[in-house]
């Protein structure tokens, strides 16, 4: 979609943000895919989805592709992407986008739904350390419904396979090179032109009054995700998916 007042093309931004993602995370599109399935799986094909940390929109988009009776609840704090999801979604009925900080005690008085049939998330809780992550694991333990659904895809790291995990690492590192010297664009390079657009301009310097250049947490590993889970009041929880680098963990409530 294309906002005729400002020229702004938040479908090439959205794309931009994707190809972007994909030069950290070559298997991104396959944990999407994953976690759709098992939203399908628990919750059936209609959905009422949170969207947590939820960026550009990219679940969001993903789902509602894939379930056009769908509705989503996107929550995030950086301005520029939220901007880029208010844009790609502008007058959808089915996406609403709220403003707030997961460390926030308050930010699910902010959601207009007391509960979801699926929260999902992917690649963004790893910016919190493990005591505001389990705080939250806690909420979201509140928030959705029995039977209902939580999926977290992000890196999860064991620290029991210190050889596996570097050389991983770098073979992974490598591959970024090469797709660097072919062009592609990386975390900074993705920003800085971000911040010359004359409409993304302004959010881009909130975000980073924000955030910093970049905020490290904790990456613990996926059984202690499960085990956190559990402990917030999810009866299951355990892995679904994973490639070398990453992990998509379940909770079912």
């Amino acid at each position: 979609m294309t906002d005729t007042a400002s020229g702004t093309d938040w479908q090439a931004w959205q794309q931009s943000w994707d190809r972007q993602q994909e030069w950290y995370l070559p298997d991104r599109e396959e944990r999407f895919r994953v976690m759709i399935d098992m939203v399908e799986a628990v919750v059936g094909p209609e959905p009422r989805v949170l969207d947590l940390a939820c960026g550009t929109g990219s679940i969001t988009d993903r789902l509602l592709k894939r379930f056009p009776k769908a509705t989503s609840t996107g929550v995030d704090l950086d301005p520029a992407l939220l901007a880029i999801a208010r844009g790609s979604f502008a007058g959808d009925g089915r996406v609403t986008f709220v403003a707030a900080d997961l460390k926030d005690p308050q930010w699910v008085e902010r959601l207009p739904y007391d509960t979801y049939d699926a929260v999902l998330t992917a690649t963004a809780l790893h910016w919190l350390h493990t005591e505001p992550l389990t705080t939250l694991y806690g909420q979201l333990g509140g928030l959705v419904r029995d039977g209902g659904v939580f999926m977290n895809a992000d890196r999860m790291i064991d620290t029991t396979t210190p050889r596996i995990n570097a050389a991983e690492r770098a073979h992974r590192h490598a591959a970024m090179d090469r797709a660097k010297e072919a062009g592609v664009l990386d975390w900074a390079d993705w920003w800085a032109l971000a911040a010359k657009d004359p409409v993304l301009a302004g959010p881009t310097a909130e975000r980073f009054e924000i955030y910093g250049e970049h905020a490290d947490g904790d990456m613990p590993c996926a059984q202690w995700h499960a085990d956190t889970l559990r402990a917030a009041g999810f009866g299951e929880a355990r892995a679904v998916w994973a490639s070398p680098s990453d992990t998509l963990v379940l909770a079912v409530k």
